[in-house]
């Protein structure tokens, strides 16, 4: 074929080279199949059981060493025996559910609190410099100085519990939002003012999503607090008429139970494990569409 040929000859219709550039992108996003959904379930499950009857085990030879007496720490037999008759009572669900209701409620107002604060830091170099280290210092208080000043200005009502559990978790999700803000790329910002994006929009379409894994990690840290500071707020704080899960803890020990006070422990603690592999999922969705998960091998 002559050189003059071969310029006359088309390379390709334009569906042609579609169709050649989808195959390469094809064999670049190619991925294996997700597994069946009880596999996943299990993969995500199994480490957890393994940790918890390793802990179990412990447990137990730690009460076959005799270093305890019995009645002074019962085996976990007792303690799960206790916490199954415990899961078939109505009150059990009642406490329960007014303990997750308190924690709902004050994390909830802590991200309110703690978002607005963290962005108006992060915004405005004068806030930074006025509250930024009083954000900080507030996160490393313990919980439980708040409550003597709780109790003198709410007694013992819902709104002692609630102003200490917002104190607990809101400096976090503070400094999440600020450290997140911190650590974008200036490039970004630049890129969405170029393309016409200001004000609250530039936050909500560039800024927002570049700093959500910090605010995320800022979100898991001031619910552990919140959760801690709960648990502080119910031994302290028992509102009459008001059954929960830190006060039931606080029965058995006063009725020197404990058998009781293992069981709610294990109560306090699965709750925990659940919301943390709540927010586990969402971080590994979330990394997920951002491709920074290691691909699946073949």
């Amino acid at each position: 074929m002559t050189s003059a040929t071969a310029r006359a000859t088309p390379v390709g219709s334009a569906a042609d080279i579609d169709a050649a550039l989808a195959g390469l992108d094809a064999l670049e996003t190619a991925t294996e199949p997700r597994p069946p959904l009880a596999l996943r379930i299990w993969s995500v499950t199994w480490p957890k059981l393994g940790a918890i009857i390793i802990f179990l085990l412990l447990w137990q030879v730690v009460v076959w060493s005799g270093w305890k007496p019995s009645y002074v720490l019962p085996g976990p037999g007792e303690a799960l025996s206790d916490l199954g008759r415990r899961v078939t009572t109505g009150d059990f669900w009642s406490a329960a559910a007014r303990t997750l209701q308190r924690a709902v409620a004050g994390y909830a107002l802590a991200i309110l609190i703690g978002g607005i604060v963290g962005v108006a830091v992060a915004r405005f170099a004068l806030l930074r410099s006025a509250v930024g280290s009083f954000i900080t210092a507030l996160q490393t208080m313990p919980s439980i100085v708040w409550f003597p000043l709780a109790i003198l200005l709410f007694k013992l009502t819902e709104s002692a519990i609630l102003f200490v559990v917002v104190l607990g978790a809101a400096p976090s999700i503070a400094n999440g939002v600020i450290s997140g803000i911190d650590y974008v790329p200036p490039l970004l910002t630049r890129l969405g003012r170029t393309m016409g994006a200001r004000g609250l929009q530039l936050y909500r379409l560039v800024v927002a999503p570049a700093a959500l894994p910090s605010v995320v990690a800022g979100l898991k840290q001031g619910w552990a607090f919140a959760w801690r500071s709960l648990m502080a707020g119910e031994l302290l704080v028992v509102v009459p008429g008001h059954p929960s899960i830190g006060s039931d803890l606080e029965d058995s020990r006063q009725l020197l139970d404990t058998v009781g006070v293992l069981a709610m422990m294990m109560t306090i603690f699965v709750i925990g494990v659940l919301v943390d592999a709540a927010f586990n999922a969402g971080d590994r969705r979330m990394r997920a569409r951002r491709g920074l998960l290691p691909p699946r091998s073949h």
